[in-house]
C-alpha cells in the first residue's frame, strides 16, 4: 500500500463544485479519489488535479444504485484508507409551472439523490473511520434546507433532512476522532445552477466556494454557511411569527 500524506474521496467530482473542490485539495503526495456520473467531466477534473501534482483514481457510477456504491467506497477504502470524504453530489428542481407541487417521481428521486445516497455512505464511512480514531466528512447541503419553499418542495425538504442527518452522525461520532461538517450554500456559478431558471442573489464562484468548504471541513467545524446574509434568513425564518413567515413563503414566485 502506497502511503500519501492524504487521501480523499468525494462523491460528485464530476460537478462544478466537485471539480473546484479537488482542485483546491490537489498537490503532491495527494489521492484523490474522484466519484461521478459523467465520465469525460471527471476525467477532465483528473486531469486538472493531476497536473497540480495529485495522484488520481476515477470512479464512474450511478450513485442511485446505493448498493453498488456502498461496494464500491468499501473497495476503495480497503485500497487506501480515506482521511476525508467529501459528499458534493445533488440534484436540484422545481415544480413544473401548471403543478401545484412536484411530481412523485420527482420528489423519490431527489429523496434518493439529496438525501438517501450521501446519508447511507456517510454512515457506512463514519463506522469505518470511528475504527480507526480518524476522519472528516463533509456534506453539501443546500440554504435552501432553511425554509419550506413552496415552489421546490422536494429539493428544500430532502436538504433539510441531510442537514438534521448531519449534526446527528456529528454527534454520534463525537469522541471517535472523526468530524462531520455540514455545508449550506446559496447560489454557486457552476453548469448546473445556471440551468435553474430565475435569479440568483449572492452568487458565488465555485472555487471562492471550495476554498471556504476545505478550510472549514480542516477546522473540523459544525457548520459552514455561506454567503453570510442567509445566516441573516435562516434567523428570520425562524423568528417571524408562523402567519407572517407563510405569508413571506407564499409570495415567494416560481422562477419562470
Amino acid at each position: 500500500m502506497v502511503n500519501y500524506s492524504k487521501s480523499v474521496l468525494i462523491v460528485g467530482a464530476s460537478g462544478g463544485l466537485g471539480t473546484a473542490i479537488a482542485q483546491r485539495l490537489a498537490g503532491p503526495d495527494i489521492l484523490l479519489v474522484l466519484w461521478g456520473r459523467d465520465l469525460a467531466r471527471l476525467q477532465n477534473t483528473a486531469t486538472l488535479c493531476s497536473a497540480a501534482g495529485a495522484v488520481t483514481q476515477t470512479r464512474s457510477l450511478d450513485l442511485r444504485d446505493i448498493a453498488a456504491a456502498l461496494a464500491a467506497m468499501a473497495a476503495d477504502d480497503a485500497a487506501t484508507p480515506f482521511d476525508m470524504v467529501v459528499f458534493a453530489q445533488g440534484r436540484g428542481d422545481i415544480r413544473a409551472a401548471d403543478d401545484r407541487v412536484e411530481q412523485p417521481g420527482l420528489v423519490a428521486e431527489l429523496a434518493l439523490v439529496n438525501f438517501t445516497g450521501p446519508a447511507t455512505l456517510a454512515a457506512a464511512m463514519g463506522q469505518a473511520m470511528a475504527a480507526r480514531g480518524k476522519g472528516r466528512i463533509v456534506l453539501i447541503g443546500s440554504a435552501a434546507g432553511f425554509h419550506s419553499l413552496p415552489f421546490a418542495t422536494a429539493y428544500a425538504g430532502t436538504k433539510a433532512g441531510l442537514a438534521r442527518f448531519a449534526d446527528a452522525l456529528r454527534l454520534a461520532l463525537r469522541g471517535h476522532g472523526v468530524s462531520v461538517t455540514l455545508v449550506s450554500p446559496g447560489f454557486i456559478d457552476t453548469a448546473a445552477g445556471r440551468q435553474v431558471p430565475g435569479p440568483k442573489p449572492m452568487l458565488m464562484a465555485p472555487d471562492v466556494v471550495a476554498d471556504r468548504i476545505v478550510r472549514a471541513a480542516e477546522q473540523g467545524r459544525a457548520h459552514l454557511v455561506l454567503p453570510w446574509p442567509f445566516v441573516v434568513l435562516r434567523w428570520l425564518d425562524r423568528l417571524l411569527p408562523r402567519a407572517w413567515r407563510d405569508r413571506l413563503l407564499l409570495s415567494l414566485a416560481p422562477p419562470a
